[in-house]
C-alpha cells in the first residue's frame, strides 16, 4: 500500500469514527473529538456538554461504546476519555446542533439565527457567524448570514482563534445546513497593537543631589568715629 493510499484510508476513518460518535453521543451533547496516537494505543478525547450521560452507571455504556470502536474501525486499544465542556455557548459544535434542534421545533429561521448570535455575543465571544443554507421558506434553496462582532475569514488568525462546527436540520421541506463560527474571546489578532506612551513608562527614580552651601555673608564694617 502506497503512502498516499493509507493517508487517505486513515482519514476517513476518522470521518466515519466522527459521524458514529456524534450520533452516539447526541443526548449527551456532543462538542468535539480529539484523536492521538499513543504507545499504548489511540486515546479518543471526547467532548460533551453532560458526560454522565454518556458514561452511564459504573461506566456501562463507555465500555460498551469502546468495544463497538474497537470492532467497527479496527483501532488498537482504543482508549476513550470524556470531558465536560464548561463554556458550551463558546463551543461551536454545540450551539450549531443547538440551532439545529430549535429550527427542528418549528422556530423561524431569523429568530432562531438572531437568538443564537446573542447568546455567543453574550458568553465573552469576540465575534460569531451563523450560516444557514437550504429550503428555508420555500422550494428554492438560499443561504442567511447572521453576524455580530469580529470574524476573520483566511489567514493564521482562522487556525488559531476560530472554533468551527456543523450539524444538519432535517425538516419536512429538506435538509438546513447550520454552520457556526466563533472567534474565542481570548484572540489576539495582528494588526491589534499597542503603543506604550510616556504615562505607561516606569518613571525613572530622580537622585537629589545635595545643596550647595551659601557663602556667608560679609558683616557690614562700623562707620569710622567722625574727628571733631
Amino acid at each position: 500500500m502506497t503512502a498516499e493510499r493509507k493517508v487517505i484510508q486513515e482519514q476517513m476513518r476518522r470521518v466515519l469514527l466522527k459521524d458514529y460518535l456524534v450520533q452516539e453521543s447526541a443526548r449527551a451533547g456532543f462538542g468535539g473529538l480529539e484523536i492521538t496516537r499513543t504507545p499504548m494505543g489511540t486515546r479518543v478525547t471526547l467532548i460533551c456538554e453532560r458526560p454522565g450521560i454518556l458514561i452511564g452507571h459504573r461506566g456501562e455504556l463507555i465500555k460498551r461504546l469502546t468495544e463497538d470502536i474497537h470492532e467497527r474501525f479496527q483501532l488498537d486499544n482504543p482508549q476513550i476519555e470524556v470531558q465536560e465542556e464548561r463554556q458550551p455557548s463558546l463551543n461551536a459544535q454545540l450551539m450549531s446542533e443547538k440551532l439545529a434542534s430549535t429550527l427542528e421545533r418549528g422556530w423561524h429561521f431569523r429568530r432562531a439565527g438572531h437568538s443564537t448570535v446573542r447568546r455567543i455575543m453574550e458568553a465573552g465571544a469576540r465575534g460569531c457567524q451563523v450560516i444557514l443554507s437550504g429550503k428555508l421558506t420555500g422550494e428554492r434553496h438560499r443561504t442567511e448570514r447572521f453576524k455580530a462582532g469580529t470574524i476573520k475569514y483566511c489567514g493564521e488568525a482562522v487556525h488559531l482563534w476560530i472554533d468551527k462546527g456543523f450539524y444538519q436540520a432535517r425538516l419536512k421541506p429538506g435538509v438546513i445546513g447550520v454552520n457556526v463560527w466563533i472567534m474565542r474571546p481570548t484572540a489576539k489578532l495582528p494588526d491589534e497593537i499597542v503603543v506604550k506612551g510616556v504615562e505607561d513608562r516606569p518613571k525613572s527614580v530622580a537622585v537629589e543631589e545635595p545643596a550647595a552651601e551659601e557663602p556667608a555673608s560679609a558683616e557690614p564694617e562700623t562707620p569710622a568715629p567722625e574727628a571733631s
